[in-house]
């Protein structure tokens, strides 16, 4: 069963503003990707503007096809335009229970709460808009060895279920697997 475009939305987390990514974000994107810790634990090919753009186009795409929801996270309270971070939810087919987040936060943003902030709120919203569909569970994958992932896997309420072997050359270490399950209907 394929999936349906999604409307994109924009998302409130006290301070926090979830929107789509638009191509302006193109030229920040790429200032953004010249850490070395978002180049580590991000898998994204963004080397340059360019790039970048064609990363944003994918998110676009990613709504069109609803299959990958991403958000740039916007700071309301931040002096200029740079995303913070950047939340997304995975679908696979529409029958399926279950979907998968990621995030990466920007070194000037880090340590700041936004990370678990923007993901729980990804999480709240993800079983609110596709409840009907039945989702009910959502996973978080990360290395063994970003303590940082594990840290706001659980302030976001993503509890630590398994650890995972690796696969390399694309998982060359073994990785932590979270969870966090749609809260029940009252």
């Amino acid at each position: 069963m394929h999936l349906t475009p999604v409307t994109p939305v924009r998302l409130t987390a006290g301070t926090l503003t979830l929107r789509p990514w638009a191509f302006e974000d193109a030229a920040f994107l790429a200032e953004l990707y010249q850490d070395e810790a978002l180049r580590r634990w991000a898998s994204a090919p963004v080397h340059d503007e360019p790039g970048a753009a064609r990363w944003v186009a994918e998110q676009q795409r990613g709504w069109e096809t609803g299959e990958r929801l991403a958000f740039a996270v916007t700071e309301t309270r931040s002096p200029d335009a740079r995303p913070a971070g950047n939340v997304v939810l995975k679908r696979p087919a529409m029958s399926s229970s279950s979907a998968e987040v990621g995030y990466w936060t920007a070194a000037h943003a880090r340590g700041r709460g936004v990370a678990p902030r923007a993901l729980a709120a990804l999480a709240d919203w993800a079983f609110t808009a596709f409840a009907q569909e039945g989702l009910v569970r959502l996973e978080l994958l990360h290395q063994v060895d970003n303590t940082a992932s594990c840290r706001v896997a659980e302030k976001s309420g993503f509890v630590l279920s398994g650890v995972l072997p690796a696969a390399p050359p694309a998982f060359p270490l073994d990785g932590h697997l979270h969870q966090r399950q749609a809260p029940l209907a009252a």
